[in-house]
């Protein structure tokens, strides 16, 4: 089973967001599943430093 979803609203900066879009649609990805995964990836990064 997935995992429940929630919508949150957040404001971007203009260029970040252009930016995400971008790379995103670049991934085949959708806005939403590339934020996603790019805070997963930062998390596990953060984990793994605070662990060492």
């Amino acid at each position: 089973m997935r995992p429940l979803k929630q919508k949150v609203s957040i404001t971007l900066d203009q260029d970040l967001l252009e930016i995400l879009k971008a790379q995103a649609e670049e991934r085949d990805r959708s806005l939403s599943q590339y934020i996603n995964l790019i805070l997963k990836a930062y998390l596990k990064q953060q984990n793994k430093e605070q662990i060492q």
